[in-house]
């Protein structure tokens, strides 16, 4: 298998949409590496691992999922015949029964971390302040703006539900720790991560690399793409 028969599919997480991977987009692409981001409705989990297999139908040939933050539980149940390898970028990775909320709230938050709680839609949005504290605190203004204009609210049926068995027990997957995380506290991520036994690669970056350090991000997916096209 070579690396150009590769397509890399990115899920992105709450609050946020496909724009969020734009820089990591364009390097991939500028590598010659296929890249989709797939649409995520954040209605519910398995509205979004629905989604995310609509848009694995409209690719071809093996493909790596990419996952950042909340979509890490997504891409873990996406169908996995075609599926080669698992990118967990500051990412939550429930087990099987586990739900998302368990892993989220495993520890003491952060102490700049958002308090957070649905409306009366049962919809949690971002306080609008917490996009400079904890979410993307490492982003410039003009970033920060972008991601707070954006966002789109979670839904609570999104992390209540308990997820089925993970793809990650079955195929390689690669953890990018982000050292700075202030809204999934690292040492969450590597309890995750270590479970998972996936390839951890630690930098010091806040919960939104792929707004802040999009090249550590391109470098993980590259080192996935790398293992599997040597298959």
């Amino acid at each position: 298998m070579a690396s150009k028969d590769v397509t890399v599919v990115l899920a992105h997480g709450a609050w946020a949409d496909g724009s969020s991977w734009a820089r990591v987009i364009t390097a991939l692409e500028a590598a010659a590496i296929r890249v989709r981001a797939a649409p995520l409705p954040l209605t519910s989990l398995a509205d979004d691992v629905a989604a995310l297999n609509r848009s694995l139908d409209r690719t071809e040939g093996p493909v790596v999922l990419v996952g950042h933050a909340y979509a890490g539980a997504v891409i873990a149940l996406a169908r996995p015949e075609r599926v080669k390898a698992l990118v967990y970028v500051a990412a939550l990775a429930p087990d099987e029964g586990e739900k998302v909320a368990d892993v989220f709230y495993r520890l003491p938050p952060h102490p700049q971390a958002p308090k957070l709680a649905p409306d009366d839609n049962g919809l949690i949005w971002l306080p609008e302040a917490a996009v400079a504290t904890a979410f993307a605190q490492n982003a410039s203004a003009e970033d920060r703006a972008v991601l707070a204009a954006v966002q789109r609210p979670i839904s609570l049926n999104c992390i209540t539900a308990p997820v089925g068995r993970p793809l990650w027990k079955d195929i390689p997957s690669w953890f990018l720790i982000a050292g700075q995380d202030r809204m999934i506290v690292p040492e969450t991520q590597r309890y995750m991560a270590e479970r998972m036994k996936a390839t951890v690669r630690s930098h010091a970056v806040d919960h939104t690399p792929i707004v802040t350090a999009p090249a550590a991000v391109v470098d993980i997916i590259r080192e996935a793409i790398g293992s599997i096209a040597g298959n």
